[in-house]
């Protein structure tokens, strides 16, 4: 049995690197996207907001479904992100914390730290980026959907 969980060990091990990589490109995503959130909430408020539905039906002349698949498209990654950051925090959490309990058994508080380290600044990032995507994520629908209610009320007259 010590080859089996050895041989998890070091499967799991495998994966800290990878995870925390992106958990740094889910927090870039998510400043940028806070960034031209920010941009176009400005612009909005005045009053000369983008349009982007209206300007694909003009493109393609799609009907309802074809905008609401246009907007679950604008929108994918942002929620791909909100909801993937925590769970990559956690492995980046989980990871670390084996060998944070070996130290301590060790008393090695030096390796304690700094495994906790690891787990505790990647968990915070990976929140950080998601809590910031799901904001975006939540008002760029809201604008999106009321831009659908405008042009099916359009439609309709």
């Amino acid at each position: 049995m010590p080859e089996l969980e050895a041989t998890l060990y070091d499967a799991s091990r495998l994966f800290l690197v990878p995870v925390m990589v992106l958990i740094l490109l889910a927090l870039a995503y998510a400043i940028v996207s806070l960034g031209s959130f920010a941009f176009e909430a400005a612009v909005r408020g005045t009053g000369r907001g983008s349009r982007p539905l209206h300007a694909y039906r003009a493109r393609t002349g799609g009907a309802s479904e074809d905008l609401e698949l246009q907007i679950m498209r604008r929108l994918e990654w942002l929620r791909i992100v909100s909801r993937s950051a925590p769970m990559l925090g956690l492995v980046a959490t989980m990871i670390p914390m084996g060998p944070a309990l070996l130290a301590l058994g060790n008393n090695d508080g030096a390796a304690v730290g700094k495994n906790l380290v690891v787990a505790f600044s990647s968990v915070i990032l990976a929140l950080v980026a998601a809590s910031i995507s799901f904001f975006v994520y939540t008002i760029r629908r809201r604008w999106l959907l009321e831009e659908l209610r405008e042009l099916e009320t359009e439609g309709a007259a």
